[in-house]
């Protein structure tokens, strides 16, 4: 049986003052898309999305 995983965010609102930013990331290599994704603060948001 497959067994399930669930994350929790123990930090004020159990995940309400958090975002789930995804980018596309362009491999110098391939030339190909991936894709990167992270949960930042509210707070940081743009600064994630700057760099």
């Amino acid at each position: 049986m497959a067994k399930k995983v669930v994350a929790t965010l123990k930090k004020e609102g159990s995940g309400k003052n958090f975002a789930k930013i995804i980018k596309a990331v362009k491999s110098d290599k391939t030339g190909a898309y991936t894709f990167k994704e992270e949960m930042v603060p509210l707070e940081e948001v743009q600064n994630a999305l700057k760099g």
